[in-house]
């Protein structure tokens, strides 16, 4: 049974342009070093944000993984060599990369704006010799149901548009009624949580904005919601049917 949970001031940090983007990393890269290296088919999560004014991380090339992107607050605009023109998103919207055998991209974040970049590992071995490939997702292509008091948006899963090669992914925003809640947990399965907004009470201890909580062989998990609790949730797979980049050459 494990339920591991990392405070904001516990992950790894970052920062691009002297400061004019920061970064928080749940998992990072190994030089980060940060407690959480990757797992399942997750292999990488920052939470980037600009303290103010809007500003740009350069060029730069990917390959292989497929590069998330998700609003959160505000907006960004992204560039890349397959569409070589700049476009926007807005909050709740997302994007994917399938980087392929390579494709460089770039991107704004806005004036005081915030996204979530998370890598999946799709079995590199078999994408990296695959043609790049790029998709855009309004924030009004993805379902909403209510269930348990709660409000789910479905950005990958049953009903949504979004379309990956990385297997057994799911991801959700979730807005909790204030309350208790118990949420049943597949143990064939890893939960990765971030809490956007709000406050989660877990076993009698407060954890604010910014947490990030790893849940993997549990059968529920039992928490309150506390002034208007909003977590970004993705389900993976406890062992993905290839190895991954990082059980490769770790």
């Amino acid at each position: 049974m494990s339920v591991l949970i990392y405070k904001r001031q516990d992950q790894a940090k970052g920062n691009f342009n002297n400061g004019e983007i920061l970064e928080n990393k749940p998992i990072g890269f190994i030089q980060d070093g940060g407690d959480l290296k990757p797992y399942s088919n997750l292999f990488y999560w920052a939470d980037a944000w600009t303290p103010g004014k809007s500003s740009i991380i350069g060029l730069h090339p990917h390959q292989g993984f497929e590069i998330c992107s998700f609003i959160i607050n505000g907006s960004i605009k992204h560039f890349d060599t397959n569409q070589n023109t700049w476009i926007e998103l807005f909050k709740g919207d997302a994007q994917i990369i399938r980087s392929g055998n390579g494709i460089s991209h770039a991107e704004e974040i806005m004036d005081n704006s915030e996204m979530f970049q998370i890598w999946f590992d799709p079995d590199i071995s078999q994408t990296i010799s695959k043609p790049s490939t790029y998709n855009d997702y309004k924030s009004n292509s993805f379902p909403t149901t209510r269930k348990n008091n709660s409000s789910i948006i479905t950005i990958k899963g049953n009903g949504s548009p979004f379309e990956m090669d990385t297997e057994g992914v799911e991801i959700y925003n979730i807005c909790f009624d204030d309350g208790s809640h118990s949420e049943n947990i597949d143990t064939n399965k890893i939960y990765s949580l971030f809490v956007i907004k709000g406050t989660i009470i877990y076993e009698d201890k407060t954890y604010e904005m910014g947490t990030f909580i790893k849940i993997e062989n549990e059968s529920n998990f039992n928490f309150k919601a506390v002034d208007r609790l909003e977590v970004f949730k993705v389900s993976s797979p406890k062992r993905p049917s290839y190895l991954t980049y990082y059980e490769r050459f770790n």
